[in-house]
């Protein structure tokens, strides 16, 4: 779905806990306009993965919101 309307965290939430297994996700909206977000994934998954391939899976999870409705997106990834 791609959209010009801002996405609320919530949502960025739902993209990424149902793209990656057993993630556990924090979303920030660091501006209050919901196009400039943080988000925190601490997932099993991630074991054995560069941080590129672990910040590529949370892209492909937000897919075309990234070109769309997010303008900034800061990624932190971690195993548990």
């Amino acid at each position: 779905m791609q959209t010009n309307q801002p996405i609320e965290p919530e949502e960025i939430e739902r993209l990424i806990a149902s793209a990656i297994p057993e993630a556990c996700v924090t979303v920030t909206d660091l501006t209050g306009t919901r196009d400039h977000y943080r988000v925190e994934v601490v997932s099993p998954v991630f074991q054995g993965k560069t941080r590129v391939q672990q910040h590529q899976l949370v892209y492909r999870a937000i897919g075309s919101h990234m070109t769309q409705a997010v303008h900034a997106l800061q990624i932190r990834t971690s195993i548990p």
